[in-house]
């Protein structure tokens, strides 16, 4: 069974950092893990459209960059899509939508094995034998090392709903999690405030949630669209960040640089020098000239 990067992170206290794609495209986890910056690539699959032969070949590009995998799963497909990204070669999974106790136990039972071999939760689990990929297929599947493997596997919760906030001591007690995510999108939404992110009642809510986080041994985590918003999360004791949407970094570019363009079309022409050209050329890595693809 191949190890799982993410989980043995949180075992060591290190901290994590990960970064979103819509696209299933596995050569984008294959740009990211060259980049050697990224703990995980979470698929948010909640918002995507998606094949299972794409999460195979993701789980593919996974185990080629060293990463761990991790997937969001809309409230209506836990088991079914849990079951599917882990055969597939995902070591996480991200439940959203989470409203109360019960939800919480789902979430943790759609990942974990339904046998006597493990004690408590680790055991109380959905998942039966699989003949998938995270056992190749037909090679480690039924065996000891498929329990414990599933037993690795890293859950989180979405915190985004009022009622899960109400009752958040309660729905963190839950045995198995590990990672928590407020969801300021959705939970402003659910109190009638849609899109004040910065709404007072949304801003103790996160608060809340990060603190009982840490307070029962779990390991909050932030969506950042951009880094230099970490400070007064690090300051709060946060250790685990998931940076940027593939769809947002393009939709920025495109904005800005279209602007660029635009512009620079309704100006009038100046000449410029073949030498001035050249040193206004964007430079690579060694600092040295490079053309517009590389």
């Amino acid at each position: 069974m191949r190890r799982n990067p993410l989980r043995e992170r949180l075992n060591a206290g290190k901290p994590t950092v990960g970064t979103h794609i819509l696209s299933a495209w596995p050569t984008l986890v294959e740009l990211i893990g060259h980049s050697k910056l990224y703990d995980y690539v979470e698929f948010t699959a909640e918002y995507a459209p998606f094949t299972m032969h794409d999460l195979d070949n993701l789980g593919r590009s996974f185990e080629l960059m060293n990463m761990s995998g991790m997937i969001k799963i809309e409230q209506t497909q836990y088991t079914h899509q849990a079951m599917r990204a882990i055969g597939s070669g995902f070591q996480s999974v991200l439940f959203a939508d989470i409203r109360s106790v019960e939800d919480a136990k789902a979430a943790v039972d759609a990942v974990r094995a339904e046998t006597t071999m493990a004690k408590g939760v680790r055991g109380r689990g959905r998942l039966g034998v699989g003949m998938r990929r995270d056992v190749g297929t037909v090679r480690t599947g039924g065996t000891p090392a498929y329990v414990d493997a599933l037993n690795e596997v890293v859950i989180a919760i979405m915190v985004e709903k009022k009622s899960c906030v109400d009752d958040l001591d309660r729905i963190l007690s839950v045995p198995g999690l590990d990672m928590v995510q407020f969801g300021a999108s959705d939970f402003s939404m659910s109190i009638g405030k849609t899109g004040q992110y910065g709404h007072p009642d949304v801003l103790a809510a996160e608060t809340k949630t990060i603190q009982m986080a840490l307070k029962k041994g779990l390991h909050p985590r932030v969506e950042l669209r951009d880094p230099a918003a970490a400070g007064r999360y690090l300051e709060m004791g946060v250790k685990h960040f998931c940076i940027g949407w593939d769809v947002r970094i393009l939709a920025d570019w495109w904005d800005t640089q279209g602007a660029v363009m635009r512009k620079m079309l309704r100006a009038k022409p100046r000449k410029t020098s073949a030498k001035a050209a050249a040193k206004g050329a964007p430079k690579g890595a060694n600092g040295k000239a490079r053309g517009n693809y590389a």
